[in-house]
């Protein structure tokens, strides 16, 4: 009988490698035999199944991968973002972080552990207009040349998209955890925080690029918190919130408005898509005072309804874009959001903050309040010092923050005390700048938006463009 039993068994063995083998069968007869040995070769069957799945699996990640690319290209050259959609993304994505490390909630890991590899998430890719007499977008993209150019860029490219990434996941983590009853304190000390750790802060060689602007309702920009201050965030209140990252000096520099009394939305609905406007208008060989004009046209067009008054917004016509460069926020060239300004071309491999700013007031700011901004004037040579505390906390400058803006919250942090009159004399002596908040007309409201874009030889990149906006 025995014997019996082990030549069916062999037989089913045979079976069950040829995969002609009835599964119920091979159950039963497994229940009279102590040793399994069907079992063992059914297990090995469905692992050279999983192993052939793999296979395939990678094929069609493979073939994903090339028709996203393809689809790219052609969403380039129609002039539409080029951005992978779908699962291809999500597959995509999970390929580029490796190791399998995920972001912790709230962010406290640096982006380069997320992606070790150093290929850091692309920005949004659009074509650069076509203007009369230069060189068009489709030429730049399909240029050799161009295309070489772009690609010895690459490690450039790199920095700034790290910084990016770590300011998208700030930001998108604090859009949440922002709300009414917070004071303006804590809300920058937290935001400050979570950046320091995402952007894996070191010296001069990794940080923020500017302190964090919390500025609210009628206060435009350049306002943040000094100790002390008991602002408290209000149900009412519209809030600016403008913060910068950098690696190796390539700044990050990108704002966003908050609100949280619904009455509010049309008026952050006409500065976001003022800024949209000014990004798509932007390019290679653009005159800087078509993209204000174009700006002016789209904010202009808004109007909003508050406590019963039709207000119509307006474009704050002494706030502007700006050019930036390694280490300094603002390079020398203007992107006004008014008709008129400079009639200066955009030229390839710069890099520019476009923002723009709506009021319910006059559209003029003024100075107003008590500074916290301040930073290193760019072009200052060396200028002798008398007084012992200025020297030293002009070394601690030059140590922490360079070129860089900092704010007098950064400089308590860093052990700094009794150094206002201090601070005072590097201003009167023109080593340091002060950036006093700015304000338009008290009652009103005013809001922003902005994005850092980057004129490639080939292409238009928006590097911190988010889902977010």
């Amino acid at each position: 009988m025995a014997e019996v039993v082990a030549n069916k068994v062999e037989t089913l063995v045979s079976e069950t490698v040829n995969g002609d083998v009835d599964d119920k069968l091979i159950e039963n007869v497994s229940e009279n035999q102590n040793d399994d040995p069907v079992k063992k070769k059914k297990k090995k069957k469905k692992k050279k199944k999983a192993e052939t799945d793999n296979t395939e699996d990678g094929e069609k990640d493979e073939d994903i991968n090339e028709v996203n690319d393809k689809l790219s290209n052609q969403k380039l050259e129609n002039g539409e973002p080029a951005q992978a959609t779908g699962e291809a993304t999500k597959k995509k994505k999970k390929k580029k972080k490796g190791g399998g490390k995920q972001q912790t909630d709230p962010p406290s890991l640096p982006i380069s552990e997320l992606f070790p590899d150093g290929n850091y998430p692309e920005g949004e890719i659009m074509k650069h207009p076509e203007v009369k007499d230069f060189q068009t977008a489709k030429d730049r993209f399909t240029d050799e040349e161009k295309r070489a150019l772009d690609r010895a860029n690459t490690y450039i490219y790199q920095e700034v998209r790290q910084a990016a990434e770590a300011h998208r996941q700030t930001r998108q983590y604090m859009q949440n955890y922002i709300k009414p009853g917070q004071t303006m304190i804590e809300i920058c000390e937290t935001l400050e925080g979570i950046s320091r750790k995402t952007i894996n802060e070191k010296g001069l060689e990794a940080g923020l690029a500017f302190p964090t602007g919390c500025s609210l309702n009628n206060c435009a920009a350049h306002y943040t918190p000094n100790a002390g201050d008991p602002t408290v965030l209000q149900y009412d209140d519209v809030c600016k919130i403008d913060f910068g990252t950098h690696i190796n000096g390539r700044i990050i520099d990108c704002a966003f408005t908050l609100s949280f009394n619904p009455k509010y939305d049309r008026l952050l609905q006409a500065v976001k898509d003022a800024t949209n406007t000014g990004i798509k208008a932007a390019g290679i060989d653009v005159r800087l005072c078509d993209i204000g004009e174009s700006i002016q046209e789209v904010m202009e067009s808004y109007e909003i309804e508050l406590d019963g008054k039709t207000y119509p917004v307006k474009s704050i016509r002494n706030l502007n874009g700006h050019s930036i460069s390694p280490y300094r926020i603002h390079a020398g060239k203007t992107v006004p959001i008014v008709k008129g300004g400079e009639a200066t071309r955009m030229e390839e491999m710069e890099f520019y903050a476009i923002e723009t700013f709506g009021s319910t007031g006059k559209g003029v700011v003024h100075d107003d309040m008590e500074t916290s901004h301040y930073m290193k004037n760019f072009e200052a040579g060396h200028v002798p010092l008398r007084v012992q505390k200025s020297k030293q906390l002009l070394n601690c400058i030059n140590q922490n923050f360079g070129t860089l803006a900092f704010c007098r919250r950064w400089l308590d942090r860093l052990g700094q005390s009794k150094y206002l009159i201090a601070l005072k004399n590097l201003c009167d002596v023109g080593i340091v700048d002060a950036y006093p908040p700015l304000c338009d007309t008290k009652g009103c409201y005013t809001a922003q938006f902005e994005h850092t874009i980057l004129l490639r030889p080939t292409c238009k990149e928006i590097i911190s463009r988010g889902t977010d906006y």
